[in-house]
C-alpha cells in the first residue's frame, strides 16, 4: 500500500474495493458505511469502471474576516510604547 501526504500528515493510501453494479445495488448501505470510514469503492460494469464511491473531502475551518477579528479584540491597559519609554528613562531595559 502506498503513502499519500495530506495536510503535512502521512497516511496510508485508501484501499480500493471493486464491486459489480449488481453487487453495489444489493450492498449499497454497507458500501456507503465503508466509504464513510475512509475506503474507496470502484463500481464496474463488464470489467470497466463506471463509478467510484469516495468519502467527501474534509472541509477546512474558515477563518473570520480580518476586520471582524480585529474588532473583536479589546485593548486594555497602557500602550506598550509608553511602558518602553518609561523603562528606558528609569534605566530598566
Amino acid at each position: 500500500m502506498g503513502l499519500v501526504v495530506y495536510d503535512w500528515l502521512v497516511q496510508e493510501a485508501p484501499t480500493m474495493k471493486r464491486v459489480s453494479v449488481a453487487e453495489a445495488r444489493k450492498r449499497l448501505k454497507g458500501l456507503l458505511d465503508e466509504v464513510s470510514s475512509g475506503h474507496q469503492v470502484s463500481v464496474v460494469r463488464r470489467g470497466r469502471e463506471v463509478a467510484r464511491l469516495v468519502p467527501p473531502k474534509r472541509r477546512g475551518r474558515r477563518l473570520p474576516a480580518l476586520g471582524a477579528f480585529r474588532a473583536s479584540i479589546r485593548v486594555t491597559g497602557e500602550p506598550v510604547s509608553r511602558v518602553v519609554v518609561r523603562a528606558r528613562r528609569e534605566g530598566r531595559y
